[in-house]
């Protein structure tokens, strides 16, 4: 179990960090609207550039702390909670902008896993 654990803090963490610090200013399928980049996506959720830089300050740092826990178990929790608590977040603005399902899928699928870590 403790190998599953460390994997899916790899897989959260590691994507995490290359959506906000490698592909941010690139366009993918699953940006909300029709963004192609994550500053046009927070323009099509109605939200200001400050709160993109807020979001991705904290996301950046809990995936770093997340990946931290691996060997300091100490900011697992906070980390996972955390990350779920913004990915949460961050479903919640695909469903008010009625994004196709598919869209959210990321972000649900990160919920998800943070949430595992944290409860196993």
């Amino acid at each position: 179990m403790e190998y599953l654990i460390i994997a899916l803090k790899l897989i959260v963490g590691l994507s995490i960090l290359n959506v906000w610090l490698v592909r941010s200013k690139k366009s993918t399928a699953w940006r909300g609207g029709d963004a192609n980049n994550i500053v046009e996506e927070f323009k099509t959720y109605g939200l200001p550039v400050w709160f993109m830089y807020t979001i991705g300050t904290a996301k950046v740092a809990l995936a770093i702390l997340l990946l931290a826990s691996i060997f300091y178990p100490q900011f697992e929790a906070f980390a996972a909670y955390g990350i779920a608590f913004l990915m949460l977040g961050a479903v919640s603005m695909h469903i008010k902008i009625s994004d196709p399902l598919k869209k959210s899928l990321p972000a649900f699928t990160f919920l998800v896993l943070s949430l595992g870590i944290a409860l196993l």
